[in-house]
């Protein structure tokens, strides 16, 4: 069967598209959500709604998930609506999913095979296409009974053990060929971390702060890198913008970059892939050294999208996911962002309006395209990044000026005296550079 999305991507035809969901144990308020942001990803991939079924069951149907009488009237629907693709809000076994085509005469996705192919759209390093090709073909193993109209080859009967290829199944030859090449992709993969765990050391070492963006997918991530970066990059911050756009999973190249506000020690911001709920566990599998990125943070800028209604539902997704992939215990700083939009539904509201920018503890209220919010932040930033350090009198000898630049690169230098002896300066330390300039402190 031709792959309908591909086909789509090619010859940029307008694909319309029947979502179908099944609840079986959420709340309806639950439903309602989960099968909004099925309909959110199906328009990230282009793909226009022509219509949504719905049904309650307590078990999904074994055969065909939802019940019979479910998919006739999805059949009778699909010349109604001019319907090309059919997708699912759950993951269907590969099972379902033949029974299914066979029944409708359409191609049939899941939730995993709908972000599998947004992913695919919108990988752009080489990185995050391995990734995303190691995922897809790990999701495509199982399914591929079925894939082909004609699943064996016949061929000629030495009668040798070596001969084992003539009249093998072309099911095996195609696993085959999928397994291989998983396992040349894993190689690659393996030197790209390599190569990404060369990088990480460079930075741990440099001795500048490490801050992360994480959160759920389209919460305002690469708005604020890209803002931050406006203000605080440095003359070729241009030259250094992300991909910025209302949609989900908009980027998912890991991006790194110097914020260096005056005043203010300077930072390294990373920006990588948005979480969201029911991530695939091949995703978070394939992608796990990306988002590892989040572990070596000093902190973590939860941005947070305080206009959506489920933000509270979507910070538990982000703590759940942070939890998964090791970075659980890091520093938080939960960024409201689109306070204003809030801000202006409580004036409609008439309702008591809260400040913006507005700071409390480890959370800032802001708008992110505003300069004075991103101070504020900023403020917030240093407060945490400072929480630990203690301030020491250095005495560093003349032929030590690189610890002096880095320190002053830091923004942890206070005072600086040169004196015949050495240059003795006060610095705010944190308790590892204390430990590793300990023979340089001087006690008054």
């Amino acid at each position: 069967m031709k792959n309908v999305i591909h086909q789509i991507v090619e010859d940029v035809v307008e694909t319309r598209a029947i979502l179908v969901g099944l609840n079986t144990n959420k709340t309806d308020d639950e439903f309602e959500r989960s099968m909004h942001e099925l309909k959110e990803l199906t328009k990230a991939l282009d793909i226009k709604v022509a219509g949504t079924f719905t049904q309650n069951l307590p078990t999904p149907d074994r055969s065909t998930y939802v019940g019979s009488g479910k998919v006739d009237e999805i059949r009778n629907s699909i010349d109604v609506f001019d319907a090309d693709i059919i997708i699912f809000n759950d993951d269907i076994s590969p099972m379902q999913i033949r029974n299914l085509e066979k029944i409708l005469d359409t191609e049939v996705i899941d939730r995993t095979g709908l972000i599998l192919q947004i992913f695919a759209k919108r990988a752009k390093t080489r990185e995050s296409r391995l990734q995303v090709e190691y995922a897809q073909l790990q999701y495509m193993l199982p399914r591929l009974v079925g894939m082909r109209s004609s699943l064996s080859r016949q061929g000629g009967g030495s009668g040798r053990l070596s001969n084992k290829g003539s009249g093998e199944k072309q099911l095996e030859l195609d696993r085959r060929r999928i397994e291989h090449r998983m396992a040349e992709l894993r190689r690659e993969l393996e030197a790209v971390e390599k190569e990404r765990d060369t990088q990480r050391g460079k930075r741990i070492n440099s001795g500048t702060p490490k801050v992360s963006l994480v959160g759920y997918t389209n919460a305002g991530k690469s708005t604020i890198m890209n803002n931050l970066l406006r203000l605080y990059g440095g003359e070729a911050s241009e030259d250094k913008q992300v991909l910025e756009k209302d949609m989900l999973f908009a980027t998912l190249d890991t991006s790194v970059r110097k914020i260096a506000a005056p005043g203010h020690r300077p930072f390294l911001l990373t920006d990588t892939v948005g979480f969201i709920s029911e991530l695939p566990h091949s995703l978070v599998k394939a992608f796990r050294s990306t988002l590892e990125e989040a572990k070596y943070a000093d902190i973590l800028l939860e941005i947070i999208d305080f206009s959506d209604p489920e933000y509270r539902f979507h910070m538990d997704v982000t703590r759940d996911t942070l939890a998964e992939i090791g970075a659980g215990d890091i520093p938080i700083i939960y960024v409201f962002n689109k306070s204003d939009l809030v801000q202006q539904e409580q004036r409609d509201n008439d309702q008591l309006v809260m400040d913006v920018p507005r700071t409390i503890d480890d959370r800032a209220y802001i708008c992110a395209k505003n300069q004075d919010s991103l101070d504020a932040l900023i403020e917030l930033i240093e407060r945490k990044l400072g929480q630990e350090d203690t301030q020491f009198d250095l005495l560093l000898p003349y032929s030590e000026g690189g610890v002096l630049n880095m320190l002053n690169e830091a923004g942890k230098v206070k005072a600086t005296e040169y004196l015949p002896e050495g240059i003795k300066i006060s610095a705010m330390l944190s308790a590892s550079e204390a430990g590793r300039y300990a023979h340089m402190i001087v006690n008054d």
